[in-house]
């Protein structure tokens, strides 16, 4: 090996020890270093030393190695901070997660999926594979966080699957601070569910 594939071997592997925990790398995370040529041969190179690991295509992160285990791949939160890194936009979780939290459904939501206001996209790590699907910026751009995860959960359900029970539920499950927040952000919903952040805001019942 010559001394440019050692210097470039040598820094990137600087970078990686020295900057977070638990981080999982890409390409273009060294791309100042040298060609993506290089570069892409350097962490190769890296890896058959066993010094980094890969976890997927073009993804590479410091083996953690568990006693009982043995070596491991990215903690779901590295991952997660992968996905936000990539997506191109804001990551959210799916519909499913969202009424899943807020009470409306058992249904235990899959990792591997959630929404983002960029561009539709896959990332593949190991023989798993994180699907990103677009939603529109105006649905999740809301005052209130609360409210953008009550529209993406009834827009899942679907108009004709939200009835009394759902709406007790809500009312249940939300602060009377997050109900009084609907009615600033029921532009942001559609029409079906703007009815509803009204009807859950000016409700006696719900204050």
């Amino acid at each position: 090996m010559n001394k440019h594939a050692d210097s470039i071997d040598a820094t990137i592997l600087d970078r990686i020890r020295s900057g977070p925990q638990d981080h999982v790398w890409t390409p273009r995370d060294f791309i100042d270093l040298g060609s993506r040529a290089a570069v892409d041969k350097a962490l190769s190179r890296n890896c058959k030393s066993g010094l980094i690991n890969r976890a997927g295509r073009g993804l590479y992160h410091v083996p953690r190695n568990h006693p009982a285990l043995g070596s491991l791949g990215p903690s779901y939160n590295a991952m997660q901070d992968l996905v936000q890194r990539k997506a191109g936009g804001d990551v959210f979780p799916t519909g499913a997660h969202a009424a899943n939290v807020l009470g409306l459904s058992d249904q235990i939501p899959m990792r591997s999926w959630h929404l983002t206001t960029g561009p539709n996209r896959r990332i593949r790590s190991g023989k798993s594979e994180i699907v990103l699907r677009h939603v529109s910026p105006r649905f999740v751009n809301t005052k209130n966080p609360k409210s953008s995860q009550v529209i993406l959960a009834l827009r899942w359900l679907g108009k004709r699957a939200v009835d009394d029970d759902v709406i007790s539920k809500l009312r249940r499950n939300l602060s009377p601070s997050d109900r009084t927040a609907l009615i600033a952000d029921a532009a942001c919903a559609p029409a079906w569910i703007a009815d509803i952040f009204h009807h859950l805001a000016k409700d006696p019942a719900a204050a």
